[in-house]
């Protein structure tokens, strides 16, 4: 279970006294708990599959914190950012290529029969459901959006 592993890496991390990555995984348990607690499952718990959305939104979030350091003229700021957005992809799966992606997506719209920006909704989910975390969401929204023109 990847929140087991979290832990496991933690615990490494603090006697190895790697701060940086001790303060990153603390607050990756800490978005996870967060999750759990406005869920209503503490004592259950999150599976996998969620806590890889979660950490893809976190992914996301730091790559947007280091592009405004940068343009703000803070690249060592940017770049501690960059160095916990390493680290929180650790965890998520390899993402795939444009190519593959866009296979998935040609393979989808072609299997439900649709076309039109109407059914850029239905295709997404589809695909979204077919990736289960290893493609961005801008990017399969972009790849189906091109498809359906």
């Amino acid at each position: 279970m990847l929140k087991a592993q979290i832990d496991q890496d933690l615990k490494k991390a603090l006697l190895a006294g790697d701060k940086v990555l001790a303060t990153t995984l603390r607050g990756l348990k800490s978005v996870i708990l967060y999750a759990e607690v406005a869920q209503g499952n503490r004592d259950k718990g999150l599976d996998d599959e969620s806590i890889v959305a979660l950490f893809a939104k976190e992914a996301k979030k730091r790559q947007e914190s280091a592009d405004l350091y940068i343009k703000g003229g803070s690249p060592e700021r940017a770049e501690a950012e960059l160095i916990e957005k390493t680290v929180v992809e650790g965890y998520l799966p390899k993402q795939l290529s444009d190519d593959a992606l866009a296979q998935i997506v040609d393979d989808v719209v072609q299997q439900l029969g649709v076309s039109g920006q109407q059914a850029m909704g239905q295709v997404i989910a589809t695909v979204k459901q077919k990736t289960a975390g290893s493609a961005d969401g801008g990017r399969i929204a972009a790849l189906v959006k091109e498809r359906l023109q």
